[in-house]
């Protein structure tokens, strides 16, 4: 989200725009993210590989543009696997907590997810889109925000 703030002095005014940066955090505190801008999109995903990752329903991340994203700074570790598709994904991780700061996937070179949790913000943008619906809880109730569903 860009803010535009009006400075001036006497009459004459500047438009500036300032964009958000957050920072994302693992649970103790060692590894950082930062993130400037919004994300493309922010997305739940109901397969069974997110579900094992967060020990939770379902997984919440913003997808980035690569140069939206800082280098993570602190000591991380890295886990590969092959999506469904076939394509392989590379998650960070804090060795020391565990928590996924983001991942990369071969097929969006451009681009970096990161879990929505890490950023520690209530008001973090709601998801626009549900993917793997099919493997969805049937107690799960997605928001109204949610506009595109994939299975």
């Amino acid at each position: 989200m860009a803010v535009r703030v009006r400075i001036g002095h006497g009459g004459c005014y500047a438009r500036r725009e300032m964009t958000i940066t957050r920072q994302a955090t693992c649970s103790c505190g060692q590894l950082t993210l930062s993130c400037t801008g919004e994300p493309l999109r922010i997305s739940m995903c109901h397969c069974f590989a997110c579900q094992r990752r967060t020990g939770s329903a379902f997984g919440v991340q913003a997808r980035f543009a690569r140069a939206q994203v800082g280098r993570l700074e602190g000591r991380s570790a890295q886990y590969v696997r092959i999506g469904d598709a076939g394509a392989r994904i590379t998650f960070s991780f804090c060795p020391d907590c565990a928590a996924t700061m983001c991942w990369e996937m071969d097929v969006l070179p451009d681009a970096v997810a990161v879990p929505v949790g890490v950023f520690a913000q209530s008001d973090f943008p709601a998801p626009t889109a549900s993917i793997y619906e099919a493997r969805q809880h049937d107690w799960v109730q997605l928001p109204s925000s949610v506009v595109d569903h994939m299975d």
